[in-house]
């Protein structure tokens, strides 16, 4: 019995013995007052994914610092909530030097300067809203009469670009007609004003999957001999990237956005610097939860790259990540 107290003894009291130059975890002292910097700085050694975040931000500074190519991609979700305002803030000084994000995330940024959304109920009836003519993004209203507005905006549009392309017999990109866009809506507070005032490409694959795609449907039917040039911005985008020194990315949400992103990049062998934000898993297999050691094995990300992916809610964690990252204008 002696000897079997020992043993259980042993076994569950077992010494240890600690790491070189280990990290104590430790986190924020109110005792001193509440300094919000401070307060994201402790995040470091608080564990969990809040280390994660501190991670995320020193990998970002690094970014800057080597003066890498930085490219931004960001799911239309982002854009319905209030990052967009965000984006803005980032595009407007020239913080991020390539975007890459989903047709949603395009259109709704023109939708908002024109009227803008409503806080709703991740709880509110569907059959009620959708009598109202009210869609429901989580917790978002987008009241139908945006779209209808939208509409009367853009097809003027469409009809310049149609005309020009009658003419020069030039069809245009995604990147181009996002372009045009923000340069027609002419209104400081959207994303693509800035970004074709500063010269930032917008790359936007599935341009065609939301609200833009079904007014070019429609603008088919009376001009049936539209087009719009994929692959020239595939081109522009590889261009980009192969003569990109170093390039850092910064991924919210996933999707075709992550991976068009990681795709250009795997054609230098691998981005330098890589930030994922997002709550997907990997355990199906799908790129969207992927994990960035996933991507090294793509030739994705290099694999001496500084790269963390932080599991969570990114209208939560961006905006304490440009606070600290790129809260000065230039």
């Amino acid at each position: 019995m002696k000897d079997q107290l020992k043993e259980t003894h042993d076994n569950v009291l077992r010494e240890s013995d600690d790491p070189e130059n280990f990290v104590a975890i430790k986190g924020y002292d109110f005792n001193v007052g509440v300094d919000f910097s401070k307060i994201i700085d402790s995040y470091a050694t608080t564990g969990f994914q809040a280390t994660h975040l501190a991670e995320a931000i020193r990998i970002i500074k690094e970014m800057r610092k080597e003066k890498c190519v930085i490219y931004l991609g960001y799911t239309s979700n982002m854009v319905t909530s209030g990052l967009r305002d965000v984006f803005r803030y980032l595009v407007e000084h020239k913080f991020v030097d390539v975007i890459v994000t989903t047709a949603g995330g395009v259109e709704e940024d023109f939708i908002k300067c024109i009227k803008p959304f409503i806080l709703g109920d991740f709880n509110a009836d569907g059959k009620a809203l959708r009598e109202m003519g009210i869609n429901r993004t989580g917790n978002i209203f987008v009241p139908n009469s945006r779209y209808c507005r939208f509409e009367d905006w853009v097809k003027p549009i469409l009809e310049q670009v149609y005309k020009e392309q009658k003419e020069t017999a030039h069809v245009f990109t995604p990147s181009e007609l996002t372009h045009r866009l923000g340069k027609e809506i002419n209104n400081p507070e959207s994303i693509y004003f800035w970004a074709q005032k500063n010269n930032i490409p917008v790359f936007c694959p599935a341009i065609t999957d939301g609200s833009l795609g079904d007014m070019i449907y429609f603008f088919t039917f009376k001009h049936p001999d539209f087009k719009v040039d994929i692959v020239g911005d595939i081109k522009k985008l590889n261009d980009l990237t192969f003569e990109a020194k170093k390039t850092g990315v910064i991924i919210l949400g996933a999707g075709l956005v992550k991976h068009h992103i990681l795709n250009t990049n795997m054609l230098r062998n691998g981005c330098d610097y890589a930030v994922y934000i997002n709550n997907s898993q990997e355990f199906d297999g799908s790129d969207a939860g992927a994990r960035p050691d996933e991507a090294i094995s793509w030739g994705k990300i290099m694999p001496k790259a500084n790269s963390i992916k932080v599991f969570g809610d990114a209208t939560i964690l961006f905006p304490l990540i440009v606070a600290k990252c790129f809260g000065e204008k230039k």
